[in-house]
């Protein structure tokens, strides 16, 4: 009984996505599953029955209300085998074959049976990482008998109880995803998300932004039931080995409004939006609602006035769409990215920093201790005739891939930094006899780094510029009023500070914006505090 009990809380669980009802007749015919024909029934079709019912007449290709499903995991229960038939109409029988890992799901009517077939074969399900595979069965109708059927009966009637109470709306599903990236390690940026989203189905919009120091996007779809399908083979997995983790729900919005094309919005049906000067606007009144003031301030668009290339290049790797769950569970970084793409090649790691401030005197240093925030810098150099261009070589790739995202569109007294790819694979140190006036620099050797140490806790500890820093390595000696006057000596505001309360050794400190913590990190990482304590600085995931 206890079963029983169980399989029906599962079933209820779905009550705002997988109805019967939830598809209406004209969320349907829109659908692209709908244009389903004989070719489409033939590439489902990729198997006999192993063994048939008594009096079964049907060919495997010809359209049955029964549909026979295969290579299901030995660990499934009935509740997830019809949730694979629940968004294209009402399920009326289940027989479950768990010996041979298989299954019959028999359907209100035939049109039901040919959406879900037509569907399936487009787009491959997915249970706990197994591709799960989908076609019409020889019978016409399934003849079960209850008693050794008992979970599939009793997850029937569930269904059927809820519908007999009301217990689920009959709205579709959103076409709107909202995205959460947690454990963020490696960058994870839009193109990055339209790759993985799109093996699912046509990406119509992506918004991608920073709330509560998460990374987060809204993704549309062209329809519900593809957004459906691509939350429940994506929910919880890693992009990256052990980091990077998709966290996805439905979101009350049914459209997006992007105004700009870039490296933070896109609109793929509209490739004649411009690249916009300002943040993208969020319209529509719920998304306002959702949102708390200067959520995208940690990553400012302001100065944008052209296009900007993809943070990195992706390069596909052929999968499939059944081979998909299995990429995210057997590729692993550095080396081989999951889900289908790659890092930068390995050679490149060198940047190319655009759009400094000429009137301000920005040395190698000042770009060594920034550009160090998220990998080890190993040389950095002004261009001597375009001193507002710098080329920043970073250890590997994956680190240049890091610095390049969380920096990207940052301004630096006063101007946004532009940062991209450079076409050099390394920074060249001036000649022997040639004087440079101090424009490159070499840190291979520096002790500055933070990431020399293998193991070392500032990997855990790398977030996106914010307007508070964390301080550490302060000696006894040295009171609030001291790090305050401090941080203020540069003209800078300091908005509030905060000692940890178990160890006076760390401190938050807020500043009066984003760009004014930048500059502070700058300028006083590794500043001597005296009884032979440097001042360790980084950004904040926290707020004081």
């Amino acid at each position: 009984m206890d079963q029983n009990v169980a399989v029906i809380q599962y079933l209820l669980s779905y009550k705002l996505t997988y109805h019967p009802l939830l598809l209406m007749s004209t969320f349907i015919s829109q659908h692209p599953a709908v244009l389903y024909n004989q070719r489409f029934l033939s590439s489902a079709a990729n198997g006999n029955d192993s063994k048939k019912f008594k009096g079964d007449i049907r060919g495997p290709g010809v359209p049955s209300r029964v549909i026979h499903v295969r290579k299901l995991p030995n660990d499934i229960n009935e509740a997830e085998v019809i949730s694979l038939g629940l968004p294209f109409g009402a399920v009326t029988n289940l027989l479950m074959l768990k010996a041979k890992n298989q299954a019959f799901i028999e359907m209100n009517s035939e049109d039901a049976a040919q959406t879900m077939v037509g569907y399936y074969s487009t787009m491959t399900p997915v249970i706990r990482n197994h591709p799960i595979y989908i076609q019409f069965s020889n019978h016409k109708e399934l003849k079960t008998d209850n008693s050794p059927n008992q979970r599939a009966q009793a997850a029937l009637q569930a269904v059927s109880a809820s519908q007999a109470t009301g217990l689920d709306a009959a709205v579709a599903p959103s076409p709107v995803l909202r995205v959460v990236v947690e454990n963020l390690f490696y960058p994870v940026t839009l193109d990055v998300l339209h790759q993985i989203f799109s093996k699912f189905g046509t990406v119509l919009r992506i918004i991608t932004f920073t709330k509560n120091n998460q990374f987060q996007a809204l993704l549309q779809y062209p329809d519900g039931l593809t957004a459906q399908h691509s939350k429940l083979s994506l929910d919880g997995q890693n992009i990256y080995n052990a980091c990077c983790t998709l966290r996805i729900s439905f979101s009350k919005l049914t459209s997006l409004n992007v105004k700009y094309n870039n490296d933070k919005s896109r609109d793929y049906t509209r490739p004649d939006l411009p690249t916009g000067d300002s943040q993208p606007a969020m319209e529509h009144p719920a998304m306002t609602a959702a949102f708390t003031p200067g959520i995208i301030s940690a990553s400012p668009y302001a100065g944008a006035t052209h296009a900007f290339p993809p943070p990195f290049t992706i390069q596909q790797a052929g999968l499939t769409v059944p081979a998909l769950p299995g990429a995210l569970a057997s590729l692993s970084l550095p080396g081989a990215a999951r889900l289908g793409f790659h890092p930068l090649p390995a050679g490149h790691c060198v940047l190319l920093v655009s759009n400094l401030n000429p009137e301000v005197r920005i040395t190698p240093h000042c770009l060594f201790i920034l550009f160090g925030v998220y990998g080890d810098v190993m040389r950095v150099k002004i261009l001597f005739n375009k001193k507002e261009n710098a080329l920043v070589q970073m250890s590997d790739s994956t680190q240049a891939q890091l610095a390049m995202s969380h920096l990207n569109g940052q301004r630096l007294h006063g101007k946004p930094l532009r940062i991209t790819l450079s076409k050099h694979t390394s920074v060249q140190l001036p000649r022997e006899g040639h004087e440079d006036q101090g424009l490159t620099k070499d840190y291979s050797s520096s002790p500055l780094h933070r990431f020399k140490k293998p193991g070392s806790k500032n990997y855990s500890n790398i977030f996106p510029p914010s307007a508070t820093l964390h301080l550490s390595n302060i000696p006894p000696s040295v009171v609030e009023d001291d790090l305050k006057m401090l941080f203020g000596s540069s003209g800078a505001m300091v908005k509030a500070f905060k000692f940890f309360q178990k160890d006076h050794k760390m401190a938050l400190i807020q500043m009066g914006s984003v760009e004014e913590a930048i500059e502070s990190l700058i300028e006083f990482h590794n500043h001597d505090l005296g009884e032979n304590h440097h001042l360790r600085v980084s950004f904040s995931k926290s707020s004081i």
